[in-house]
């Protein structure tokens, strides 16, 4: 099962109207957005819920807020969960408006985000 393209339409939308200049990354089946060569949020497509969602870098100082919201998971892939990243089911972003809240909180972030270290490419 790919990502839900119509999401990753919304995403690029939405992030065209706020002016970030954003790139794009497919990664195990999902897809990534990036700005300013970071992380910002995704696509993910979780078998346990059979849907896609929202994958959302908000930083660890609004991570327990907004975790407390009904349609918030924590993200976790291998058993232990990344602070400051969440999951935002399909309930949680239906509208444009709940889709801008996650992207705002996203972009508000992306400015103390730490980008990855470039991996050298084997040769």
């Amino acid at each position: 099962m790919a990502y839900d393209e119509f999401l990753a339409d919304r995403i690029r939308n939405q992030l065209k109207e706020k002016k970030a200049n954003f790139s794009e990354l497919k990664m195990m089946g999902g897809l990534c957005f990036k700005l300013d060569n970071k992380m910002l949020c995704g696509i993910h497509i979780d078998k346990k819920y059979g849907d896609s969602l929202l994958m959302a870098r908000i930083g660890e100082s609004v991570y327990i807020k907004e975790l407390g919201k009904p349609n918030c998971l924590p993200m976790d892939l291998t058993g232990r969960p990344m602070k400051g990243y969440i999951f935002v089911t399909p309930d949680g972003f239906d509208s444009e408006d709940d889709l801008s809240y996650w992207l705002d909180l996203c972009i508000a972030f992306n400015p103390l985000a730490k980008a990855s270290k470039s991996r050298k490419k084997k040769r």
